[in-house]
């Protein structure tokens, strides 16, 4: 699967990027119709609040795209919230397609 992983208004770390790609090759376990994926990290002004780390992830599956965006305190944190709610999208989505067949 290719991953692109963009980082807006700042420079994303090397662990941070080669966290999410390899969180995100775990995801062909629950579907192995993904082709590819966006990740969008990004910093959010939010005043006192310090959950301003917000991650988006696009995944290409044929028929319907998958999409989820969480924040969290960490860039980790929030890529594995946002993964998890990624990870059950693909195996309701695997499961339509097998109820179809």
């Amino acid at each position: 699967m290719n991953v692109n992983v963009h980082s807006i208004h700042f420079t994303a770390d090397a662990k941070l990027v080669d966290f999410i790609k390899e969180k995100l090759a775990k995801l062909t376990q629950f579907n192995d119709r993904i082709h590819s994926g966006e990740v969008f990290l990004r910093l959010e002004h939010d005043g006192e609040n310090r959950e301003n780390k917000v991650v988006e992830i696009r995944l290409a599956v044929p028929g319907n795209d998958l999409f989820a965006k969480r924040q969290g305190k960490t860039f980790e944190e929030a890529a594995a919230n946002t993964i998890e709610a990624l990870r059950v999208q693909a195996e309701r989505t695997k499961e339509k397609m097998r109820s179809i067949s």
